[in-house]
């Protein structure tokens, strides 16, 4: 098995992402997604953090923008329309491969026991953290996450337009 096709984190682009969450980020391995500008959008994390918690949400969405859209779309109650999607067998499949393909680059960082068969965000059955389902999607690529992708297209949000306070932060600076 290959990992999933993301840099190493720079110091730099740790220090934004823990600018954007407003705490220490914890146990990033890559950075998944990023805006338009080049800082990070979305963070792959390892599955066992540093203090031996397991952490399951590997696709991890750390944009303020982002995250602000996703959460106005779980205020606006449209969770229960986009599990309804799931009620269309071939949407139902995709979301079920798109679970498995979520556990399948995790485990590439680590086995751990306590979350074996947890993906995030519902999945595969259920919708219930558009965050960690956009991320996901963001994090894969267009077409991998139909629950995920269908959240951003209903979001104001696009990663085609920065919206970050500190655009290009994680270039970090060659000044001196």
């Amino acid at each position: 098995m290959t990992r999933p096709p993301f840099e190493t984190p720079t110091a730099a682009e740790i220090a934004v992402v823990s600018s954007q969450l407003g705490r220490a980020a914890r146990g990033v391995v890559g950075i998944a997604a990023r805006c338009a500008c080049g800082n990070p959008t979305v963070v792959a994390t390892s599955p066992r953090l540093d203090d031996g918690t397991p952490f399951p949400t590997f696709y991890y969405l750390t944009h303020p923008a982002a995250t602000a859209a996703m959460s106005t779309l779980e205020a606006d109650q449209a969770m229960p329309d986009l599990a309804a999607q799931l009620e269309d067998e071939a949407t139902a499949d995709a979301y079920r491969a798109a679970h498995e393909a979520y556990l399948a680059d995790r485990a590439l960082f680590g086995d751990v026991p306590e979350i074996a068969g947890i993906s995030a965000g519902g999945m595969p059955t259920r919708v219930k953290c558009l965050h960690a389902l956009a991320g996901h999607a963001l994090a894969a690529g267009p077409g991998v996450n139909p629950i995920g992708d269908a959240a951003l297209r209903r979001s104001s949000w696009s990663p085609e337009r920065c919206e970050c306070s500190e655009p290009e932060a994680a270039r970090g600076s060659s000044a001196g």
